[in-house]
């Protein structure tokens, strides 16, 4: 049914897999399935839209294709095929012209959440409706040319080697990609062997110590370097070997170091779960502060909101729903944060989702410690 309304709707359906704070956990699980589980084209209809849409070139140097996809995604779909020179890769195409339609849904529900605005205006201060759409709207722009992706791949690589020597970045890696047989609607990579962590999450087959590893690598280009992949579901990562390879770069988040710092002061006191701390860090991150009377209630209502948080399991209470209750309760308090916040919550909200899935009896922001305080050694040492 979602998929039957558009982009725009499955967009908003992945975005609200991870919002276990106002979702059922069954629904939410329900939502993921967005991830990869897309109408594919037809083999008979692929073969014709790749003569039309594809380069000459790789027309020239493709040997074949497999008619069934590998993965089917909202926006691209992704087929094995063989190069003349024996080589395998990833051929990945653009479904469809979706700009037209998803610009004009975007439109529609711009003008109906304005109207809803004009009567609770302070939805827009505790859930930022309008900047959540802005976010969708440009990713999924930014998605449907794939030159962003080999773009923002080229980002990602040139960051990890530059920070190489202060932090150890081996498992990570990005599949190569075939610029020269490549343009806006059809991108040839490397083909990577493997399931993503989104297929291991659903066979049990991913370990808890991997994930860890995963929050590890994204969190340094988050935390340490403002800079990260967008859009990190289980269903844009492949994991082999001990290694996680970053598919779909086409979304990159950034943030501003006022920002990174104060998230990194937070998760660092919330993972000692000393909740003043967190509420002085949340406060000085803000680009409009409290104080006084007011910041004493905020801090007096923080430690209460948190006060089944010590040591709890993510099955016992989730990490996601504390941040945007958090986020929420500092607004209502007065303080105002900057627009680009919701990326790094969002990549956050993934990995939080990943855990419960994988291991619901962590005690994930104890877990964290370690990889928090790395975080924090890797900025001095920069």
């Amino acid at each position: 049914m979602i998929q039957q309304e558009g982009l725009l709707a499955v967009k908003i359906g992945q975005t609200y897999a991870l919002r276990v704070d106002f979702l059922p956990e069954s629904s939410c699980l329900k939502l993921t399935q967005l991830y990869r589980h897309a109408a594919a084209i037809p083999p008979v209809h692929f073969k014709d839209m790749l003569k039309r849409r594809a380069p000459a070139l790789l027309l020239e140097e493709l040997e074949s294709f497999n008619d069934d996809p590998l993965a089917s995604a909202s926006v691209g779909q992704v087929h094995l095929g063989r190069l003349r020179n024996g080589e395998r890769v990833a051929i990945k195409m653009i479904k469809t012209d979706y700009r037209e339609r998803f610009m004009a849904d975007v439109r529609s529900l711009r003008r109906f959440i304005r109207l809803i605005l004009l009567v609770y205006p302070k939805l827009e201060r505790v859930a930022d409706p309008l900047g959540i759409l802005g976010t969708i709207e440009q990713g999924t722009l930014d998605e449907l040319d794939l030159r962003r992706e080999a773009a923002g791949q080229s980002l990602l690589m040139d960051m990890k080697s530059r920070h190489a020597g202060v932090f150890d970045l081996s498992g990570m890696r990005f599949p190569k990609i075939y610029k020269e047989l490549s343009n806006d609607v059809v991108m040839v990579s490397e083909y990577v062997e493997g399931r993503t962590v989104d297929e291991l999450l659903e066979r049990r087959e991913i370990g808890y110590d991997a994930l860890l590893e995963l929050f590890r690598l994204h969190g340094f280009f988050a935390f340490c370097v403002g800079t990260f992949h967008g859009d990190i579901h289980p269903g844009n990562l492949i994991y082999r070997n001990g290694c996680f390879y970053f598919l779909d770069t086409g979304v990159i988040g950034r943030v501003s170091e006022k920002m990174r710092m104060g998230l990194l002061a937070f998760f660092q006191a919330l993972a000692e779960f000393e909740y003043p701390a967190c509420a002085r860090a949340l406060n000085a991150m803000a680009d409009r502060g409290i104080e006084g009377g007011r910041f004493r209630e905020f801090e007096m209502k923080l430690t209460e909101l948190y006060r089944d948080f010590t040591g709890s399991t993510v099955a016992q209470v989730s990490l996601t729903r504390k941040m945007m209750e958090t986020i929420r309760l500092g607004v209502n308090h007065g303080m105002v944060f900057e627009k680009g916040m919701y990326p790094i919550i969002k990549s956050l909200m993934y990995m939080d989702g990943m855990v419960l899935r994988c291991n619901p009896d962590a005690v994930l922001m104890k877990d964290m410690r370690p990889f928090l305080a790395e975080f924090r050694r890797g900025m001095a040492a920069q």
